[in-house]
């Protein structure tokens, strides 16, 4: 039986909840990635930060505004304003089976992974996605054995 531990990332990009928008949209940027889980000092899992959350507490570029104004207004704005605390996390045993369906049935594309209060990783749908194309490639494999 394979659990969410099995596919999870355990190395986790994470702010704090005093960090801003505008190191949450430099840190999306370099990293590549559109989920941040929001922590405190104990690595306890409080929130979760997503792009879409980012876009959705900036001002529009169809507003007229230039990007170091519109940077300028995002390091004036903590996570905390904006951050998601009603989330839905996963315990690291969870049966990876049901973790897919709760992303799928909820339209979620992250999971956090928390243990006893503390984040442990994260799932997203690119996990997801990595695991279906390993799964493809070793059944493509297995037809071509016949």
């Amino acid at each position: 039986m394979l659990t969410v531990a099995d596919l999870m990332t355990g190395e986790v990009f994470t702010l704090r909840e005093t960090d801003t928008l505008k190191t949450a949209r430099s840190m999306m940027s370099l990293a590549r990635i559109r989920h941040i889980p929001i922590v405190g000092k104990d690595m306890e899992f409080l929130g979760l930060l997503t792009h879409r959350d980012i876009l959705n507490a900036t001002i529009s570029q169809f507003a007229g505004v230039d990007r170091k104004t519109r940077d300028e207004i995002d390091a004036g704005i903590p996570i905390m304003e904006v951050m998601r605390r009603d989330v839905t996390a996963v315990a690291p045993q969870m049966k990876l089976r049901d973790a897919a369906d709760i992303l799928l049935n909820h339209k979620y594309g992250c999971l956090p992974v928390v243990e006893d209060g503390v984040l442990r990783g994260i799932i997203t749908e690119a996990d997801f996605l990595k695991l279906t194309i390993r799964l493809m490639e070793a059944l493509e494999g297995d037809l071509a054995d016949l």
